[in-house]
């Protein structure tokens, strides 16, 4: 799943990235307050590690802004103030956490998976969809307890296409949620046709129905064939 960090302290930033993408998430960076406007405004993010003390502006503005805006992104606020009242103000905001500075990357690695557990799954760790059961906590995947082979990139598609079951997504939310600011450099959606055409026929190897449905000149839904 894609994450988005908003830090203006380069070091800390890769470490933060360095150990969430060990922990298969892929990271954005925004290194101050009009660079992390512009991508929350352009993108979605599935949790914002967010700094308030920025260059340029206040990160409890960028807080208020997806608000104003209903963004659903889950948002941890990680900062050096560690009053009680900076933690209340933070939560009050809209932030679904607050970790003060300095912190044990495990401990961000875990709040950000209890946020995106909250908001997407319900806070389940174990997923059911139909015949498909998937654990986020080991990353995998099974059939009839059996498991299935997937690489990261189509683990990443399948749980992006259960967090968004019965609906359609396009193309290009595909790519960029799944590459980022990767995905400028592609020509064409060539690497989409090939990871979901991997992922079904893995699926169906292993005793499922065919659960994504191509939508003409729209994108891609995944759904239980009984209830088309």
């Amino acid at each position: 799943m894609k994450l988005l960090v908003i830090e203006d302290e380069v070091a800390l930033s890769n470490s933060i990235c360095d150990f969430l993408n060990s922990e298969n998430f892929m990271c954005e960076t925004a290194y101050d307050f009009h660079v992390a406007m512009e991508k929350i405004a352009l993108y979605e993010y599935a949790c914002i590690i967010l700094d308030i003390t920025l260059p340029g502006g206040s990160g409890l503005e960028i807080l208020k802004e997806l608000k104003k805006e209903n963004k659903a992104d889950g948002v941890l606020i990680i900062s050096a103030k560690n009053s009680l009242d900076d933690k209340v103000l933070g939560l009050k905001t809209g932030a679904d956490d607050y970790l003060t500075k300095p912190f044990h990357l495990p401990e961000l690695g875990a709040r950000v998976h209890a946020i995106i557990r909250r908001k997407s799954f319900g806070g389940m760790n174990v997923i059911q969809f139909d015949e498909l059961t998937l654990n986020l906590q080991n990353k995998t995947v099974k059939a009839a307890d059996k498991l299935i082979d997937l690489t990261r990139k189509e683990y990443e598609l399948l749980l992006y296409f259960i967090s968004n079951k019965n609906k359609v997504i396009s193309k290009g939310a595909i790519a960029e949620h799944l590459w980022g600011d990767n995905m400028d450099l592609a020509d064409n959606y060539d690497f989409i046709y090939t990871h979901i055409k991997n992922l079904r026929k893995k699926i169906m190897q292993n005793g499922c129905p065919d659960y994504i449905i191509s939508v003409y000149g729209m994108g891609y839904k995944l759904m239980v064939p009984s209830v088309k």
